[in-house]
């Protein structure tokens, strides 16, 4: 504990999801990953990168990323879902928090994450300020159960480790 009874290290969690409609490029991580497919989203519909702005966010106990960012706001129509983790990276280092580690898993069932692995880690981290060697992205599917099994959508969900800032 530091100071006031505070911890030191928080987690917070997050988790997104949209429907594919067909309309690419489908984004993650900032990261287009594929150009036949896409999802319906006010922004850029990036769920990988919306997890992990919430999973920021919930860690220095800052609400979420509707909050922040909602979706009837016109400035979130086609916006760089990595600009909203910017700006959420900047909320948390202004309280006094430090992203150490993320551990992110897409689930989705046809799209392929492995080919795009090492780049969306890469954008993670440039956009986290944090080493690449803290980043960890996964992927995996529901073997044909619920809407991502049908391949009516996709999901993500991310655990943030935050350190208290010196």
């Amino acid at each position: 504990m530091s100071g006031g009874g505070v911890a030191s290290t928080r987690v917070g969690w997050g988790f997104d999801a949209h429907p594919l409609d067909g309309q690419p490029p489908l984004v993650l991580g900032g990261v287009v990953v594929s150009d036949t497919e896409g999802v319906s989203a006010t922004s850029d519909g990036d769920v990988l990168a919306h997890a992990v702005t919430d999973a920021v966010l919930g860690a220095c106990v800052l609400g979420d990323i509707g909050e922040h960012f909602p979706s009837n706001d016109p400035a979130a129509v086609g916006a760089d879902s990595l600009a909203l983790l910017r700006e959420a990276v900047a909320m948390a280092i202004a309280k006094g928090w430090q992203p150490a580690h993320v551990d992110v898993t897409v689930v989705a069932e046809s799209i392929r994450v492995s080919p795009h692995r090492d780049e969306i880690r890469s954008r993670l981290a440039d956009t986290m300020a944090m080493s690449v060697d803290n980043v960890s992205v996964k992927a995996t599917t529901t073997d044909g159960l619920g809407f991502v099994g049908r391949g009516e959508g996709l999901a993500a969900m991310a655990v943030v480790t935050v350190e208290a800032l010196p």
